[in-house]
């Protein structure tokens, strides 16, 4: 299955496992950091950016893709749509079928009001499905809620919004404490205290996981929950604008059939945008470990319909995607790898990091071994190894197989035994670090009744994610989306529904000069090859 390059290669990485067995390498100061993720994460290449030329963010930059996207015309422009007649009649809309949209879903219903969700693919395709290794909460002894925000806010360089970040670690261990009573099938030891591990920039192992199916299981349950209470979900429909009433406030959202291509019109009093990532624009050409949908559509809505975005101008790369076989490329190998013990080591055998930096130092550090000349090629490019042999080692035979069974399954569809060679890694773009701007209730600053939850929030975890908190921000922000969401809706009157803000969008643009040729939101990525 190896090249004889990488054969080779492999024979240095287990002539220096065993001095590197039990001597884990340094720390780097932030001093090393800084200069490090300067040097080479992709966030700092100016040519991966654009600046925003309309709205509320003008004069700001995002990645060339998504910007170009906000500088497209709506789907709508020119079209005729009957706002009088309403195919849907709702309290709460929930526009995603992910872990966040799934609990907003949830408590809105549980708190009596009238909701439904609306989903491009089906009911759990999106990215809680694609994480693998765990959700953080501190709710053991030698652990707290403080301890868990100085982690994440160093982690997310001091630049999470205190109210939002406060909010995360707080309401931790009642997220867990939920998901467990609902059905979610923890790690446990025998006496049912919950397993937990340490992640990447973690000074406590407060990482609970199902093995390393943590994002599958959870999304399995919160989908089985929202289908238990026939709460109505309307799949392969795409929400392509906000609808807005001559008060200002968010009065719904225009569909698309994804197989009629028929529009329709939901009217609600209030609407939750939890549409996910990005990670199919595939910024800077990078792979992506993200689900076939996720194109950021709720940022462009949003930020359509006058809600400024924050910190758009930075992306997480998870640092260990799949670099070879080339069959799963960009695929997330989880974190729990290298929390387990496996080592992140160059072509040469060198250990040049330790396993458990933030990830994006992590990510850095394998470009820059990359780029000189100390990664190993690839079909694809070139990647570095993640020694998981050292696991068993260190924990003993059929570690692997029990804890990340899925991620040993997946090489051994292509012959590689993880237990017994290391794998090839490099950074894969994974997690929408910024999104729309909100409050501590979820609501976004500039339009009445318009709630955001999950990835497609900005200012949660700064300008950098840990591990093991996306997962933990889809519940906390998801439920308390849908609890103020069905609280508002009781009290919200709707005035006359219109579309001026698609019309006046496009004057903006026209008068800067800067619109695109395409249409936006995207809905599905783009990858037919058109031979002329």
């Amino acid at each position: 299955m190896f090249t004889p390059e990488m054969l080779e290669s492999i024979k240095k990485v287990e002539a220096t496992r065993a001095e590197r067995m039990g001597v884990e390498p340094r720390r780097m100061t932030a001093e090393e950091k800084s200069e490090l993720l300067k040097a080479y994460h992709p966030d700092y290449r100016a040519e991966g950016f654009k600046q925003i030329q309309i709205g509320p963010n003008k004069g700001q930059k995002a990645p060339v893709e998504l910007t170009d996207l906000l500088h497209s015309n709506s789907r709508l422009l020119g079209v005729d749509i009957d706002l009088d007649k309403i195919d849907y009649d709702v309290d709460v809309l929930v526009i995603g079928g992910g872990g966040a949209g799934c609990s907003a879903a949830i408590e809105a219903h549980e708190a009596g009001a009238n909701v439904m969700v609306v989903t491009k693919l089906r009911i759990g395709d999106a990215n809680t499905m694609m994480a693998e290794g765990g959700i953080q909460a501190a709710d053991k002894p030698n652990d707290s809620p403080v301890q868990h925000y100085l982690d994440a806010f160093g982690g997310g360089h001091f630049a999470a919004r205190p109210e939002l970040l406060r909010r995360l670690v707080m309401e931790a261990p009642d997220a867990i404490q939920w998901l467990n009573k609902l059905g979610v099938m923890f790690d446990k030891y025998e006496d049912g205290t919950m397993v937990t591990t340490h992640g990447g920039g973690t000074s406590r192992k407060r990482m609970h996981a199902c093995k390393d199916y943590s994002g599958a299981e959870i999304m399995r349950t919160v989908r089985d929950e929202v289908l238990n209470r026939k709460i109505p979900v309307v799949e392969f429909t795409s929400a392509v604008e906000l609808i807005k009433d001559d008060k200002g406030q968010v009065a719904g959202a225009v569909l698309l059939n994804m197989e009629t291509d028929d529009y329709l019109v939901a009217r609600a009093k209030t609407v939750i945008i939890a549409t996910g990532g990005a990670g199919r624009l595939h910024y800077q050409n990078f792979p992506t470990s993200n689900h076939y949908g996720a194109t950021a559509d709720g940022l462009i809505l949003g930020y359509r319909a006058g809600a400024p975005l924050l910190y758009q101008d930075t992306i997480q790369y998870h640092p260990t995607g799949v670099a070879y076989p080339s069959q799963i490329f960009g695929a997330l190998v989880t974190e729990k790898v290298r929390s387990l013990g496996a080592m992140l080591v160059n072509k040469d055998g060198e250990a040049y990091a330790h396993p458990l930096e933030t990830r994006d130092v992590s990510a850095s550090a394998i470009i820059r071994e990359c780029a000189n000349g100390k990664g190993m090629d690839t079909p694809l490019g070139s990647g570095v190894w993640l020694d998981t042999p050292m696991i068993e080692m260190i924990h003993g035979e059929g570690t692997i197989e029990k804890r990340i069974p899925a991620m040993l399954r997946m090489y051994l569809n292509y012959g590689i035994d993880m237990r017994k060679v290391p794998i090839l890694v490099y950074p894969t773009l994974h997690y929408q670090n910024g999104g729309l701007e909100i409050g501590g209730e979820g609501y976004t600053k500039a339009i009445p009744n318009l709630l955001v939850a999950g990835e497609a929030v900005g200012g949660i975890h700064g300008r950098n994610r840990l591990m093991g908190n996306s997962l933990l921000d889809i519940i906390v922000f998801g439920r308390n989306a849908g609890k103020a969401a069905a609280r508002r809706a009781k009290e919200t009157e709707l005035g006359t529904m219109n579309l001026d803000h698609v019309k006046a969008y496009a004057d903006e643009l026209a008068k800067a000069g800067v619109a695109q040729e395409g249409v936006s939101p995207l809905l599905l990525p783009q990858y037919a090859r058109h031979e002329r």
